[in-house]
């Protein structure tokens, strides 16, 4: 659960950062006022145990901000720091996994299995006196 809500924490930083840091206007600026947001999106919805894979998702932002200095040409040596930082960190933090407290579905491979989550469950149903 930290992981996510530190990658929220840094989406919501790199919001901000511009204006902070004093790259507002350039092309470091608009990039990060559109990479945060969906970090920090991703990372609070992967904060459910029922979505928690989603925070694949911020692998590739993650991955982006690490090129993006390059790939945009940032001119600024905050914004190239900022991204780097931030990026190596959103990469990280989205490959630690949490504790699997419980089960949800099992996805489309649950209908052509006989022992799926939910024959379990179905079949403990049917156990118990009425």
């Amino acid at each position: 659960m930290w992981p996510r809500i530190l990658n929220t924490l840094l989406g919501l930083w790199l919001m901000i950062s511009p204006a902070l840091l004093g790259y507002l206007g350039q092309t470091a600026a608009d990039n990060d006022n559109i990479v945060g947001p969906i970090i920090a999106s991703v990372a609070f919805t992967a904060l459910f145990e029922a979505t928690r894979g989603l925070r694949w998702g911020n692998l590739p932002l993650g991955a982006w901000l690490l090129l993006a200095p390059w790939v945009l040409g940032y001119d600024s040596t905050a914004a190239i720091v900022n991204n780097m930082l931030v990026g190596a960190c959103v990469a990280a933090l989205s490959l630690v996994g949490g504790r699997v407290e419980q089960q949800f579905g099992g996805g489309w491979s649950a209908l052509f299995t006989s022992d799926s989550l939910h024959a379990r469950e179905a079949k403990k149903q049917d156990g118990r006196p009425s």
